[in-house]
């Protein structure tokens, strides 16, 4: 399941269950920033589409919030990992967390909250 922004920036869902999503990308050149590392909207892109994924699994759901922290840069070539799991799953809200991951080198954090627009 990949929507046609996932498809533009070649995001590939590699796992989805109703407890996890793992999406990965490779950086190529298009992904770049003027330092020459992959831009802050790619990663952001990357773990919004795994919270997204992974959040409408049980209920159709929109996001209330999200917030992102950068650790390091990824550089061209490098392959980013992202993987969503549930933090929290209330009646009509639910909490996410990605983590961001080249390999075994964390490279970013996401939370996220969502509101499901049908009490589960």
């Amino acid at each position: 399941m990949r929507d046609p922004f996932m498809r533009a920036l070649g995001i590939e869902v590699e796992a989805l269950s109703p407890e996890e999503a793992r999406l990965a990308v490779v950086v190529g050149a298009d992904h770049l920033n003027l330092h020459g590392t992959a831009h802050g909207g790619l990663l952001y892109a990357l773990a919004d589409a795994a919270f997204a994924l992974l959040s409408n699994q049980t209920a159709k759901a929109v996001a209330l919030s999200t917030r992102i922290d950068y650790f390091r840069p990824v550089r061209p070539g490098e392959r980013v990992e992202a993987r969503a799991e549930v933090v929290h799953r209330g009646r009509r809200t639910a909490s996410y967390r990605v983590r961001l991951a080249v390999g075994d080198r964390p490279v970013g954090q996401f939370v996220g909250t969502v509101f499901h627009l049908e009490a589960s």
